[in-house]
């Protein structure tokens, strides 16, 4: 199966969530669509479209991003670009809590990841996952990436003051938007004929 995505931290967590899965890089050849949907499952859709279309391959593909409840779900679906276009994931933070700061007290935010899944039948769905939590004001932590080192999540316990960043991979994979969706995605192959 076809990862339809160029960011390898995504590529190796899926893998990572999906063992006995064989997922393979998009071909460097394949050019990609602009994400331009209005949603996490939309542009997931255009990805894993796109990557079918170009290889013959089931593909799947996967939006995701942060929503701050002070900014009404910002950045959301412009998560990756929030600081512009070509921005690190330290200027995409700063940025972030920059505006959450500025914004008052309020702090809660979640994760949120869309996986398609586009077969070569052209069979398509959307399995999506969710991790609740609240941002710190100094980001800590060498794990993970993107948003990790400023988000806590709710799922580890109220006195666990740990970011996603300080978790271990196998303790962010158990509660993380991503892997609650790729746990869908499998429960939905396991299924299929």
């Amino acid at each position: 199966m076809i990862f339809a995505g160029r960011n390898q931290h995504k590529l190796r967590e899926l893998a990572e969530i999906l063992p006995g899965v064989d997922l393979r890089p998009l071909p460097p050849e394949v050019q990609m669509p602009p994400e331009d949907g209005d949603s996490f499952a939309a542009n997931a859709l255009i990805k894993a479209r796109a990557a079918t279309a170009a290889t013959g391959e089931a593909a799947v593909a996967d939006d995701s991003g942060i929503a701050a409840v002070a900014l009404g779900g910002r950045p959301g679906i412009h998560s990756a670009h929030y600081a512009g276009e070509g921005a690190t994931d330290e200027a995409n933070l700063a940025k972030l809590l920059r505006e959450v700061a500025a914004a008052g007290e309020e702090r809660r935010a979640a994760y949120v990841c869309v996986i398609a899944l586009v077969g070569g039948d052209g069979e398509e769905a959307t399995f999506e996952g969710r991790c609740e939590g609240r941002l710190i004001v100094e980001p800590r932590g060498e794990g993970g990436f993107g948003y990790d080192p400023a988000f806590v999540p709710d799922d580890t316990g109220a006195a666990d003051e740990r970011t996603m960043a300080e978790l271990s991979a196998a303790e962010k994979h158990a509660i993380s938007h991503r892997g609650r969706a790729a746990r869908l995605l499998a429960e939905h192959l396991e299924g299929a004929p």
